[in-house]
């Protein structure tokens, strides 16, 4: 097992310079330490849990093992600046006009980012006395006020864009700890998300803390570490092969951070999440959807349907798998739940908490309906039915329950259930804004 440097003081004494926050927390014990792990562009059937066989992910598949699995879990949106601003506000974006990615940091709209107004999950739980940090990938702002330490998190070592290089000596855009630059960054890129990860739990695990891992693996570029991708003699030198070396970087560095944990005891005092912002992009980033249609950018299923697991040992149920639908802003909901956050004086959000749910105090499946937009392509999602818009093309309904593919429009069939989920969107997408910006460079790789 390669060596990580956690325990260097210096990264230590960085991630416990954060600011005073108010001291009227709960008792420890009744509020729970939160971990998100988010995945970039990971395709469903890309880990071990959803048959993946010719990349192992062991780590992974313990959160599934020790905790719920959902399969049919959602990103907010099939793009993944969106799907990030949904996690992190607890709403649908598009209430605040956040739909597009916004292409590279020079050609992005003045207009980019996640509200001030909007409060985000750090800033709550920071006010409820939780320590926050975060690691890994932004994508919510450029602009003053707009980034990661400005927006409730104590400490930051994270980039700001769509994606970046994972090389030392490659580097494409800038990393930021604190909001100060780093001037230079020795170490493959996933391996420092995990120190600083590990960095961070060890400064704060004996206080209520949030930590937000925000990977780019396995988001372009493909740029596996050479003794990873010679793991996988088997891939020959084919772009799966890269993902693979990518992959079971990110799949390590994630068992160190859950061996942190418990390192400190902290397994059951930690609720536990993992989700990819969108579903993969096989024509990119060799990634897997089957036996799902569509990719990233789409609202077909395998743009949008991620795999998604929760785990909180001793609370929630271990090994349980549940087959109603979930969206990414539930984690939001579920996290301010757990912490005893009162969010009844910010603005409404639209997450569930799931723990209810998961531990049977009710029998109420989280969500009914779910909706995305993503600038002309619309969907919904009531029961089982699922209605897809992909102008130039006649609106689309599909039976999920029966054909998980999306292989048989059913429209004509059934022409009441097509008109019933039409109302029900137009009905949902009234108080919801125009995008606030749209982005001119479509064709580039940098989201």
């Amino acid at each position: 097992m390669r060596l990580r440097f956690h325990a260097l003081v210096l990264v230590a004494a960085c991630l416990c310079a954060h600011a005073a926050r108010p001291s009227s927390a709960a008792p420890r014990a009744a509020r729970p330490n939160i971990v998100i792990l988010l995945a970039d562009d990971l395709g469903y059937a890309d880990v071990g849990v959803h048959g993946c066989t010719d990349v192992p992910t062991p780590h992974i598949d313990t959160l599934a093992a020790g905790g719920v699995r959902f399969t049919a879990g959602y990103a907010t949106n099939s793009g993944g600046a969106a799907s990030r601003a949904g996690l992190m506000s607890g709403m649908y974006p598009y209430r605040f006009g956040f739909e597009m990615n916004p292409g590279s940091e020079e050609t992005a709209s003045n207009d980019f980012g996640l509200p001030a107004s909007v409060p985000t999950l750090a800033e709550k739980l920071r006010a409820a006395g939780y320590a926050t940090g975060m690691v890994g990938k932004w994508h919510l702002g450029y602009g003053e006020g707009l980034r990661p330490h400005e927006r409730g998190f104590d400490t930051s070592f994270a980039f700001l864009g769509g994606a970046h290089s994972y090389l030392p000596r490659a580097r494409s855009s800038s990393l930021y700890r604190d909001g100060v630059r780093v001037r230079k960054e020795h170490t493959y890129l996933t391996q420092a998300f995990a120190r600083e990860s590990i960095a961070f739990i060890d400064a704060h695990h004996a206080e209520p803390f949030f930590l937000y891992v925000a990977f780019n693996a396995v988001h372009t570029p493909m740029q596996p570490p050479r003794d990873y991708r010679e793991r996988f003699p088997d891939l020959a030198e084919s772009p799966r092969r890269q993902l693979a070396g990518m992959h079971a970087e990110m799949d390590d560095a994630i068992g160190e951070i859950l061996a942190a944990l418990r390192r400190h005891e902290l397994e059951e005092s930690t609720l536990v999440f993992f989700y990819s912002d969108n579903g993969g992009i096989p024509a990119k980033n060799a990634s897997r959807n089957a036996p799902l249609r569509g990719t990233k950018g789409q609202l077909f299923e395998g743009g949008i349907r991620v795999p998604f697991l929760v785990q909180w040992k001793g609370t929630l149920p271990a090994g349980k798998v549940v087959e109603q639908p979930v969206m990414g802003f539930d984690v939001h909901a579920t996290a301010l739940a757990a912490a005893q956050v009162d969010a009844s004086d910010a603005p409404p959000i639209d997450g569930v908490d799931l723990v209810p749910f998961l531990t049977g105090a009710t029998d109420t499946p989280p969500h009914e309906r779910l909706f995305w937009r993503d600038g002309k392509e619309q969907a919904a999602r009531i029961g089982n039915w699922k209605l897809l818009v992909r102008p130039p093309a006649a609106p689309m309904l599909f039976d999920l329950a029966n054909d998980i593919g999306e292989r048989e429009d059913l429209a004509a069939k059934h022409p009441n259930e097509l008109a019933r989920l039409t109302a029900a969107f137009d009905e949902w997408q009234q108080p919801m804004l125009a995008p606030r910006w749209t982005r001119d460079d479509a064709a580039d790789d940098s989201d």
